[in-house]
């Protein structure tokens, strides 16, 4: 079982000093959530072992696979577990707090088609994941590093989004949604422009938050405070490289 407040960063930008691309604010780890790390992860927690892994094998079964990245305190995962069971779900976060609340709702569900990763989601894609192997990615509100002398820091670069287009299978699904503006015309930027991604809305456009993802309490509080929503959708184009190429390198 991995330390619930130990966590390493790592940088989308293999071609640069190490940058953080998050932030480890864990607030208040409960003693509820340190137990759900003790008593849930044999259940519900993957250990990174950086090395290729068995999904079949882990949830006793073939059916199509979605990851989030970035999971938060875990409402997008639950809802999905809840709507979605058809499918196997996979989350992954590095903040101790949300995932021990998610491994409590899991539990308390009766949710036995997630798993979840308290790691670095560029060394999990990188090593445990194999290619084309995912039906959907989603990330929903990335930390959007605001400040300009952080964007460097923000999740969705280049690198990123081409080692994204190598785990999804042909047709599968890139989901993002973000809440600030700025950010979405990085997105735009970055994954209109990635060889085997296709805009669903066409280029620099947007859909309607679709039925499967929940309107979170993070949303909500943004759209007070005057925030636009930007839900983008992209399909893995057939035919898209899955050759071996560098990766985004973990630090």
């Amino acid at each position: 079982m991995p330390d619930p407040l130990q966590n390493k960063p790592y940088t989308a930008d293999p071609g640069h000093r190490a940058i953080r691309s998050f932030v480890l604010r864990q607030g208040r780890f409960t003693e509820a959530q340190q137990r759900a790390f003790e008593a849930l992860w044999p259940r519900y927690g993957l250990d990174y072992a950086a090395g290729p892994r068995d999904f079949d094998a882990v949830f006793g079964r073939r059916a199509p696979r979605v990851l989030e990245i970035g999971f938060g305190n875990g409402e997008a995962l639950r809802f999905a577990a809840a709507h979605d069971p058809a499918r196997d779900l996979i989350g992954i976060e590095v903040h101790a707090p949300g995932v021990g609340r998610l491994l409590n709702a899991l539990a308390s569900d009766g949710a036995d088609h997630v798993r979840v990763y308290h790691h670095d989601a560029v060394e999990v894609l990188t090593h445990e994941i194999a290619n084309a192997s995912l039906d959907e990615i989603r990330i929903y509100f990335p930390d959007p590093w605001h400040k300009k002398r952080h964007k460097k820091r923000r999740l969705v670069q280049p690198a990123f989004a081409a080692l994204l287009v190598r785990k999804l299978a042909p047709g599968g699904r890139l989901h993002l949604a973000t809440d600030w503006q700025d950010y979405a015309e990085q997105m735009w930027d970055v994954l209109d422009a990635t060889p085997g991604l296709r805009n669903r809305a066409g280029a620099r456009g947007c859909v309607p938050r679709p039925d499967w993802r929940p309107q979170t309490h993070f949303e909500t509080r943004g759209q007070r405070l005057g925030h636009g929503v930007w839900d983008l959708l992209y399909d893995r184009e057939a035919g898209a490289a899955e050759s071996p190429r560098a990766e985004p390198g973990p630090t």
